[in-house]
């Protein structure tokens, strides 16, 4: 963790605006759509397919917006197909992403998980991001501390979690400064957002 400032936090990247809320923010903090051949919105989460994209905050309620007011036309100023089941789509897809990428973390040795281990990164301020699962015991999570000036995140269940790292349940895990920190928390930032408004399965702090 860069404890002599957050250069590595702020966002210097493009910004794009977003096609529900109007607001221009930074691109990552948006899911990108592209139009496939048969007129057929299609998420990009990656941000890498071709062709022209439009962009939405990555909130449900961003996305209901979007899908209700029939925005992506506007958007793509053309008529377009929404497929049904869009938003649960985005939901799985930034979630396998995140697990993804920190399961990228674990093998190249920027991220454990179990207590014991979290704990000793905790101590020896190797750890920059904790993750706790959002159903893991409340009393068990609370012996754990977010590192100082580090990340939090919690939108991960702890059978979600226990896939990033091979096993059956997960409830602790820590991602070292470095590596893909930095877009692990961004990505955890995204699917915190789509789950928010459905009750919430944690939170992602900084």
């Amino acid at each position: 963790m860069a404890r002599g400032g957050n250069d590595e936090d702020r966002s210097d990247g493009p910004e794009r605006k977003c096609l529900a809320t109007g607001e221009i923010q930074p691109k990552e903090g948006l899911i990108r759509f592209v139009v496939g051949p048969d007129g057929q919105v299609v998420p990009d989460v990656r941000g890498k397919l071709p062709g022209r994209g439009v962009y939405v905050t990555s909130t449900e309620a961003a996305l209901r917006t979007a899908v209700k007011k029939k925005l992506f036309a506007r958007g793509f100023k053309a008529p377009v197909t929404v497929p049904e089941g869009l938003e649960d789509e985005i939901k799985n897809q930034v979630l396998r992403r995140l697990i993804e990428l920190i399961s990228l973390a674990r093998k190249s040795g920027h991220a454990v998980s179990g207590y014991e281990k979290v704990k000793d990164w905790l101590a020896k301020e190797h750890a920059r991001v904790l993750i706790q699962a959002s159903d893991g015991s409340g009393r068990g999570k609370s012996k754990l501390s977010t590192p100082h000036r580090g990340k939090f995140i919690g939108c991960l269940t702890a059978d979600e979690l226990g896939m990033a790292f091979g096993r059956q349940t997960v409830i602790h895990a820590a991602l070292a400064s470095g590596g893909l920190g930095k877009r692990v928390v961004e990505e955890a930032q995204r699917l915190q957002g789509l789950r928010e408004t459905v009750g919430g399965k944690g939170r992602t702090e900084g």
